[in-house]
């Protein structure tokens, strides 16, 4: 690595997140725009007036927490422009290798939505599997040879 003292930027310059809630602010100008736009010319239609309006307030909510986040965190390698891709290796997180769990989640989500279009109690039978599936993924390493 180059340590050149001139070109790096100093940790006071650079802020933490910047990039991401500035791209979420730009999401919610860009979807304020829009939705002034839309109501406009579709001479204020609900239904897309309304999806406009709260997608550009969900944005700002976004933008919002990450600039509040941004304020307590300190820099991380990604906001150094001259990082390095070596100064983010380490452990990343606690991954299950061999999960079935996902799986189980995944067909309570087909029989949700199966339950939409054919049947109210295909929908019961899918909280009531999904239900199982997420205390199964949520509790894995509590059992067997994982357990704490």
């Amino acid at each position: 690595m180059n340590d050149n003292s001139d070109a790096r930027v100093s940790t006071k310059q650079a802020k933490p997140l910047r990039t991401e809630y500035l791209l979420f602010a730009g999401l919610f100008v860009f979807f304020l725009g829009v939705g002034i736009v839309y109501t406009v010319v579709a001479d204020a239609e609900p239904a897309g007036t309304t999806a406009f309006f709260l997608v550009a307030g969900l944005a700002a909510i976004i933008a919002g927490y990450l600039w509040v986040l941004s304020r307590r965190i300190e820099l991380r390698p990604e906001d150094d422009p001259f990082g390095e891709i070596a100064q983010r290796t380490g452990e990343v997180g606690v991954f299950s290798p061999h999960s079935w769990w996902p799986l189980v989640l995944g067909v309570a989500a087909a029989l949700l939505f199966l339950g939409a279009a054919i049947g109210f109690w295909i929908s019961i039978i899918g909280v009531v599997v999904g239900v199982m599936g997420l205390v199964g993924q949520i509790f894995e390493f509590s059992l067997g040879q994982h357990a704490h």
